[in-house]
């Protein structure tokens, strides 16, 4: 012994069996021990020799732990450790493990020893043990993946159009201020077809389907044929009756009442096919600000259809709220398998590569924690989660399995090195924590960038992704070191066979980039140039009816209906004048039956109405059906006359009840947000060259679902070069406060702006236009590619500056970096191919997209990062040639 050791009393704790042992001989233990060996008392123990109560124990391998045991002090990370039976007291057998380490006892140096049964070793018995910091972050992890589900019920899953627009945004503004006035333009559409549509049965069923409707308390109004507004003549006058009058069926036959809608201007086109062949229902809804409140209202409406006995006469069902209900429902399930199929697939390959069931229940607890907590923000703040939203589990439980795969790769090493318990967890914590915080700063930055959108959507998730990654660093980094020291006890299994491959290509890259540099530079740079112009074909358009597959029932369905009866994209020219009298001026409703003829000339538009037309309908019904009197009649008060005449209501709809704000309706059969703002661009002409409509006292705007949605064309593209600018100006600046060095931040800079452009190339390629969904992915792809070249460039430039060479620090670097850069990439990949499958399309592009961005950044990280660096540092000193030995010869090798 080097110097006398001050004795430490031995614990008499519940749990701790442990004695002193002089030469062998007990003299000394605690009531833990005596109880694990089923003694009342010590005298059965004390001044007997261990060997005479072990089974089978041999006297040397004993004396080896004693000696070690001597050596060892008490508080050592590692004690030495033997496997034994003993002899308890009944003669019974009990298998153990004794741990050794040093102790004093009456100023004498002693071994003391641990007795670990396999109770010890029970779950029950090891919780029970557990050391405060331990339980602290156990209870900690259980209420961050617990807590979450209590509110996450409340999640407010909201898709519809108004929430992709800043609130203050002047078309969202307007469109809520329309909405006070006229009936809402997101509607369900039902349309009905089959043999009899005209007879009294099938009215009779869905007169009785509209009432039901319409007795919902969600539903507004509801538009069916039997309650439709139809002018018609008199001999002193006009009358508004019902299109079809229930009261008067006994009085006509089938083929009236289909000549009756035919000829009706109103209904044709809108509520019944041009040949008859269809009939529609249009229900109006409250204001629903949910689309599970619209799922729900659609499952009430085919309730409903089913209860009527309609089922078989419903072809259709479309709409914004329709389109609306089915992205929600792809939404939800694709939530309900790739969350499951990404953690799963998460858990087999951490199974694969490290075969512990601990690192496997690890990965299972953390990803649950941090998808549950990250989701919940969404709840607390009060924020829509939608089509965007729903990105982002599957992106978490990627990512929290890119950091555990760290830290469990370093845990393997250690316990390779002979390291345990805590030793073993301050080792791969020492090595992890500054790369991980790294690396979490870097992807939360990219993350956060995209809070620059003025999308709210995007906006929103990435701050909370970003919020995400952090929570990932803060359990994984500093919650689970206490718990891997308590129970990871037993040694990581060495590697397989497998990955020896990527060491291979690993080394066959680099070598490539650090013997060629020139060569490799130029070759990417010209094959980057040559492709470049593929860039030029991508087009920033989004397209509801696109995120679906061309099969899907929601197109299926809307393609039909437009076929039948008209567009169903609502858009709107919204006319409002102080003066009560200047809307209903015959030169102003001749100017929009002027302006409805210029609009139903262009091919997106399949129909108009206005109040001019209902002026002329019953001008038409005054003059005995005359056709030559549907038109504007020249006197103002015979206007007024009508208007106080007419007591139907679907008038209503278009003007308000002081005359000072009109609507002119126009559906559309164009859903691509460029294809709308062109519509809305070639409207705006029409009417700023109409002297009248565009003149003093009349103010006009164009609103509806098409123009709030034709909004985020502009917003697409500001976004797109606020994010990502800003993702790469803040990474460079955090890059520049870690290297402390302008040249390095650039260097590390120049292989992660070429994922971007191919990222870019592909999409052109591919013909993938700049949506709502990919607009986030160049930001999002940099924010974690960034990492790898972190891990590579830290460990080269510490080892440049610590003289080594520079081909020799690069070998060195990607010999213990390079399989766990590729081994993470891989797995990232992975994970997000699996979203290729989503028959979601934005789902599908993110993952394709992510994944061709992650794959371009380790091909740059392996190949052109060696390439610059090897020219940026040929001018560097030179160490000994110890020390800077060829390429060739410090290139890792298979």
């Amino acid at each position: 012994m080097d110097a006398p050791r001050s004795a430490r009393p031995l614990p008499d704790k519940p749990g701790e069996p442990r004695a002193l042992l002089d030469d062998g001989i007990f003299v000394q233990v605690n009531s833990a021990l005596l109880e694990r060996l089923g003694y009342t008392s010590d005298s059965g123990l004390l001044a007997s020799n261990l060997l005479d109560h072990a089974i089978g124990l041999d006297k040397e391998e004993l004396a080896l732990l004693l000696k070690q045991g001597q050596r060892t002090p008490a508080d050592s990370k590692s004690l030495p450790s033997l496997d034994v039976i003993l002899r308890t007291a009944s003669g019974e057998p009990l298998q153990a493990e004794l741990l050794a380490c040093h102790n004093r006892f009456d100023d004498e140096d002693v071994v003391e020893i641990r007795l670990v049964s396999a109770v010890d070793r029970q779950l029950g018995k090891r919780l029970r043990n557990l050391p405060w910091s331990t339980y602290a972050c156990l209870l900690l992890l259980l209420a961050i993946s617990a807590l979450p589900n209590a509110i996450l019920p409340r999640l407010n899953i909201n898709n519809a159009p108004a929430t992709y627009l800043p609130e203050d945004s002047p078309s969202r503004v307007f469109n809520d201020q329309v909405r006070e006035i006229f009936p809402s333009d997101e509607v369900v559409i039902l349309l009905f077809e089959g043999v009899a549509l005209y007879s009294d049965g099938f009215l009779q069923a869905y007169d009785d389907l509209a009432q039901e409707i319409g007795e919902l308390e969600a539903v507004e109004e509801v538009m069916a044929v039997t309650s439709q507004d139809h002018i018609e003549g008199t001999e002193d006058g006009f009358l508004v009756t019902p299109l079809f009058d229930l009261d008067t069926l006994d009085d006509t036959r089938p083929r009236e009442r289909l000549a009756r809608a035919l000829e009706d201007r109103f209904a044709n086109g809108t509520m019944i096919a041009s040949d008859g062949s269809a009939l529609a229902m249009v229900i109006i809804p409250t204001a629903l600000d949910s689309s599970l409140l619209n799922m729900q209202l659609e499952e009430a409406i085919l309730e409903r259809v089913k209860q009527q006995r309609l089922q078989g006469y419903l072809t259709a069902v479309s709409g914004e709220i329709a389109t609306d209900v089915a992205q929600i429902r792809m939404i939800l399930h694709d939530n309900m398998i790739f969350i499951p199929l990404v953690t799963g697939l998460g858990l087999l390959l951490t199974w694969v590569l490290f075969r512990r069931l601990l690192a496997v229940i690890i990965t299972g607890a953390v990803t649950g924690a941090v998808v549950n907590s990250t989701m919940a923000l969404y709840v607390l703040f009060d924020q829509p989660f939608n089509s965007i939203s729903s990105i982002l589990p599957p992106l978490l439980s990627a990512l929290t399995m890119a950091v555990l795969i760290h830290i469990y790769n370093t845990l393997a090493g250690a316990s390779q090195r002979g390291l345990q318990g805590r030793e073993r967890v301050r080792h791969a914590m020492q090595e992890v924590s500054r790369p991980a915080l790294y690396s979490t700063l870097t992807t939360a930055i990219g993350l956060a960038s995209l809070g620059l959108s003025t999308i709210p959507p995007i906006r929103t998730f990435g701050l909370t992704a970003a919020l995400g990654v952090c929570l990932i660093y803060v359990v994984a980094i500093h919650l689970l070191p206490p718990i891997l020291t308590y129970f990871d006890r037993q040694p990581w299994p060495r590697r397989r066979s497998g990955l020896q491959h990527l060491d291979t290509l690993v080394s066959t890259m680099m070598r490539l980039g650090v013997r060629r540099p020139l060569l490799v530079i130029t070759v990417i740079s010209v094959a980057v140039l040559v492709t470049a112009p593929l860039m030029l074909r991508i087009k920033a358009e989004t397209n509801l009816l696109e995120f679906f597959p061309q099969q899907h029932p929601i197109r299926v369905d809307t393609n039909h209906i437009e076929e039948k009866l008209s567009g169903t994209l609502p858009l709107e020219i919204v006319f409002s004048s102080d003066d009560p009298d200047r809307l209903l001026q015959p030169a102003t409703l001749r100017h929009m039956r002027k302006l409805q003829q210029a609009l139903e000339q262009n091919p997106a538009v399949d129909k108009t109405l206005s109040v001019a037309e209902f002026i002329e309908e019953m001008n038409w019904g005054f003059n005995a059906e005359d056709p030559a009197k549907r038109t504007i009649p020249d006197d103002p008060n015979l206007i007024s006359q009508y208007l106080l005449v007419y007591d139907g209501e679907d008038l209503f709809d278009f003007l308000d009840s002081n005359y000072q704000t009109t609507r002119l309706t126009i559906s559309a059969n164009v859903h691509g947000a460029q294809e709308i703002r062109t519509l809305i661009n070639d409207t705006r002409q029409l009417v700023e060259a109409d002297w009248v409509l565009n003149g003093e006292g009349i103010e006009w705007e164009i609103s509806g679902a098409g123009r709030l949605f034709a909004d985020l064309e502009g917003l697409l593209i500001s976004s797109q070069i606020k994010s990502l600018s800003g993702a790469l100006l803040l990474i460079f600046v955090l890059l520049l406060a870690s290297w402390r060095s302008l040249r390095d931040a650039a260097l590390c800079m120049i292989p992660n702006l070429s994922p971007i452009v191919l990222i870019f190339i592909v999409m052109g390629l591919l013909r993938i236009d700049l949506d709502i969904a990919t607009t986030m992915i160049a930001s999002v792809a940099v924010g974690i590619a960034i990492d790898d070249t972190i891990h590579i460039y830290h460990g080269f430039i510490q080892r440049v500056r610590k003289g080594i060479a520079p081909a020799a620090a690069l070998a060195r670097t990607y010999r213990q970096a390079g399989r766990a850069v590729m081994t993470t990439t891989v797995i990232l990949c992975s994970q997000f191919l699996i979203l290729l499958t989503s028959s979601f399309v934005p789902m599908g592009y993110f993952g394709l997209l992510t994944s061709i961005g992650l794959l371009a950044a380790l091909v740059f990280d392996l190949l052109l990062l060696p390439a610059i660096l090897m020219l940026a540092f040929r001018n560097h000193h030179k160490s000994s040639a110890a020390d800077n030995p060829s390429p060739a010869e410090r290139a890792p090798t298979p």
